[in-house]
């Protein structure tokens, strides 16, 4: 008897994926968590059944996310990361040793436990740098002040645990809590399917109406809904389509990202670009 594990993508569309394991199932006091063994993408999380990351791909979302930002502004010394209790996006930032404090907000304590057990990019959490806060992200930003080079918002969809986190109170607080050469970047979800191009541009719309230069840039994560997926670039003032090529002296080994890649990601298919003109 074969094991499928199924996502469902749209009310007409499924991603599957053949199981090998069941590994861990529990509800925590937020959501859902899963972990799978599978043949083609290795052991993968999903919260309420929704695939946050995979062994084999998951490289490519959390290089795109943490390397952007640190390409455009070499100097960034203090990180706030909200989610990313996966430890995929700390594990690409630690790799800088100018990097002085990487704070981490994360809801649920129970998504750090379980991916330290089954994930080794998890190990990052225990980089001295490192500071683990299980709160809620929204609030916790409201309470800083003038005090990150870089946020980086690493939540899951907008439903659930992570609604708040795409609100215009919450961009505000952001903008707040940064310094004045500050970085916002979040993940901005896919422009293909209806619903997640419907929330990519409402978030767009608010982030946009909040900083003083908002843009977007693209991946290709095979495992992520169309394979096509956002992050939103947002700042009070620095261009991210600027010569980043100083990047390459740090000489960091990169399966996805490069300094090429960097001036084309922010070059978007024509009807995302209408997306975000309607913002």
């Amino acid at each position: 008897m074969e094991l499928w594990y199924s996502e469902k993508h749209t009310d007409d569309v499924k991603l599957s994926i053949r199981v090998d394991e069941h590994l861990y199932s529990k509800q925590s006091e937020f959501q859902r968590i899963d972990v799978l063994k599978t043949y083609e993408f290795g052991k993968i999380l999903t919260l309420d059944g929704v695939v946050m990351l995979t062994e084999k791909d998951e490289f490519i979302y959390h290089e795109m996310i943490a390397h952007v930002p640190m390409a455009v502004n070499p100097q960034i010394k203090k990180i706030l990361v909200i989610g990313a209790g996966d430890g995929g996006t700390v594990n690409q930032l630690i790799r800088y040793p100018s990097i002085e404090k990487i704070d981490v907000v994360e809801i649920d304590r129970l998504v750090v436990e379980v991916c330290k057990q089954y994930f080794s990019i998890a190990k990052s959490f225990n980089d001295h740098r490192v500071t683990i806060f299980y709160e809620d992200g929204l609030k916790f930003v409201r309470t800083v002040h003038n005090e990150y080079d870089l946020i980086i918002v690493d939540s899951t969809d907008p439903f659930g645990p992570g609604e708040g986190l795409f609100t215009k109170e919450f961009y505000g607080n952001c903008y707040k809590a940064l310094k004045d050469n500050g970085i916002l970047i979040n993940q901005h979800e896919s422009p293909y399917y209806s619903e997640d191009a419907l929330a990519m541009m409402r978030a767009h719309r608010k982030i946009a109406s909040t900083f003083e230069l908002a843009k977007v840039y693209q991946a290709h994560i095979p495992s992520y809904p169309s394979g096509h997926w956002l992050f939103g670039f947002a700042s009070k003032g620095m261009d991210p389509e600027t010569d980043v090529s100083s990047w390459n002296k740090l000489n960091l080994k990169t399966k996805y990202y490069n300094t090429e890649l960097h001036s084309g990601c922010f070059k978007l298919p024509t009807y995302v670009l209408d997306m975000l003109e309607k913002h």
